[in-house]
């Protein structure tokens, strides 16, 4: 889909196009990864640090999506900020502004893009698979497909791993929680109904397993989302996607962008879980020494830093073995 010229300020047409990523590490560094972070990171207030650098296109997303973003974000009217499809183009839209501030800064260009979930289209963006413009049309839709996805959500849990999970749901006859997310060795995300979902609740509360409900407004990356992803799938056929200009890994496989498969693993990753324990395994893989960067957040490097000392952790077993 070809879309008209913007008109931007001379600082927000030139951070807006982006720099060409080099594919050497210059001058020894140690390899970067640039990660950014999704839904449930958002908060009142986010974006005062980047909404007044950035006036034209600012505007342009408040035209586009029809409300005025950075006053949402500022004042969180009626605490729509956590509504889904308010939620993720404010994202998109805090976390590409922030990532332009970091071009502006001129630092060292990443080896490695990543993001959680939504963030996931912040790291495609960053890697040259879409400009800005597409980016918000993409989040907006996504947003409204899976806000309208009614009931349900997602739980996090900790210390009990996936097999052992499933296996109290199958003893307590819970059926229907879908593992949606394995963002560390010890925190699984589960995702289903919300009937579903309290039947899950009581049955780990018996066993004494910690768990949180998460903020968002549906059953994410679960079985559940199939009808919004069937018809994300065909709003992706208006748009051109470029293959990403520097490595970038999807959430659905845990393995860099195949190319001209964009837009299937965006449709995949509707209901697929977002394998980020398998992403920074990965990553790490290639480049013990990766120097990770989180755009707008600290979240994403805490599960980074418990992930990491998990590698060592076994790395020094079979040393001792």
């Amino acid at each position: 889909m070809k879309f008209g010229h913007l008109l931007f300020t001379n600082t927000d047409a030139r951070l807006a196009v982006g720099r060409s990523p080099v594919d050497a590490i210059l001058g020894g560094a140690m390899p970067v990864a640039v990660i950014f972070p999704g839904q449930g990171s958002q908060f009142q207030g986010m974006g005062a640090d980047v909404f007044g650098r950035y006036p034209g296109l600012t505007q342009f997303t408040c035209d586009l999506l029809g409300y005025d973003l950075a006053g949402l974000c500022r004042d969180d009217p009626d605490g729509m900020l956590a509504r889904t499809e308010y939620t993720q183009p404010a994202l998109y839209v805090v976390n590409a502004l922030q990532w332009f501030e970091r071009e502006h800064r001129e630092e060292r260009p990443a080896d490695y893009y990543l993001g959680h979930s939504l963030g996931e289209y912040n790291a495609l963006l960053a890697a040259g698979a879409f400009d800005f413009e597409t980016g918000l049309r993409l989040v907006k839709k996504r947003g409204e497909l899976m806000a309208a996805t009614v009931g349900g959500g997602m739980t996090a849990v900790w210390g009990t791993p996936a097999d052992r999970l499933l296996d109290i749901f199958r003893q307590d006859g819970v059926e229907g929680v879908d593992l949606a997310g394995y963002n560390t060795d010890t925190q699984i995300v589960i995702a289903g109904p919300d009937r579903t979902l309290n039947a899950a609740h009581e049955a780990l509360a018996r066993r004494g397993v910690r768990f949180a409900r998460l903020r968002v407004g549906g059953p994410f990356h679960s079985r559940y989302m199939d009808s919004a992803r069937i018809e994300f799938e065909k709003f992706l056929k208006q748009f051109a996607l470029r293959d990403p200009r520097t490595s970038l890994i999807a959430n659905a496989t845990g393995l860099p962008y195949v190319k001209s498969e964009i837009s299937s693993v965006l449709g995949a990753q509707f209901i697929h879980p977002v394998r980020w324990v398998d992403s920074i395994r990965y990553l790490i893989g290639r480049a013990p020494d990766l120097e990770f960067e989180e755009i707008g957040g600290k979240s994403l490097l805490a599960m980074v830093k418990r992930i990491r000392a998990s590698i060592s952790s076994i790395g020094s077993h079979e040393i001792g073995n």
